[in-house]
């Protein structure tokens, strides 16, 4: 799964994965997010004009366009086995899907002494990428919110967690994007991810609080 991730480069390493070209979109300045959490709002990216990207700020926890008041269940991941059949979900599916930047996410196991020992998962160099995801409207509740999609774990990802999120490959970004794609291409697009090149490693356990928002949360406990 995916219950918190980090965006923490600068927005000009960040923009140079995707087409923008709005003007505020490519020279906005955000500052760096250690230990984003579900229900927070944050910076995700659509198919825009003229073959060209959009850039969009929304809340992590899907809230269907059809939904009049906000969803109690956890709406923050939607797992790539149901999304294009689950009612909350193939709306979205269908023609509203997105790419979530980030650099690097989160997953914990059980410590000897029975806590949550976290760990940092990222690519070599923890250089930006895209998670895959879907994203919605809703105008009863004015609300702009997305998903993140996961999938069954692959190694090394494996030795942490039976899920992971989908990390979308660069050449893959245009159809996953394009609500043209044919329904067919869609599920198979989410083969071509990076999930087999990620690297982990363990994390102090303040991470554990969402209120924690500083780099300490991608420091390595125990550096070599």
């Amino acid at each position: 799964m995916c219950g918190r991730f980090t965006r923490f480069h600068s927005w000009p390493e960040i923009h140079r994965m995707y087409r923008l070209t709005d003007p505020n979109e490519i020279g906005r300045n955000t500052a760096a997010l250690y230990n984003i959490a579900p229900t927070e709002t944050v910076e995700f990216v659509t198919a825009g004009e003229a073959g060209a990207h959009k850039l969009r700020e929304g809340r992590w926890w899907l809230v269907p366009w059809w939904a009049k008041e906000m969803p109690k269940a956890a709406m923050f991941n939607t797992r790539i086995e149901t999304a294009d059949t689950s009612g909350a979900f193939k709306d979205a599916w269908k023609s509203s899907r997105c790419l979530v930047p980030a650099d690097g996410f989160y997953e914990w196991t059980k410590g000897e002494d029975g806590g949550r020992d976290p760990w940092f998962i990222h690519l070599p160099g923890q250089q930006p990428f895209s998670f895959a995801g879907l994203w919605a409207h809703n105008k009863q509740l004015d609300v702009t919110s997305f998903t993140i999609i996961t999938m069954p774990a692959s190694e090394p990802m494996a030795k942490l967690h039976d899920r992971q999120p989908v990390i979308l490959a660069p050449d893959a970004y245009d159809e996953w994007l394009d609500p043209g794609t044919p329904a067919e291409k869609v599920k198979p697009l989410l083969s071509r991810n990076l999930d087999v090149s990620l690297q982990f490693f363990r994390v102090d356990r303040h991470v554990n609080k969402a209120t924690t928002k500083d780099a300490i949360c991608v420091a390595p406990l125990n550096p070599q």
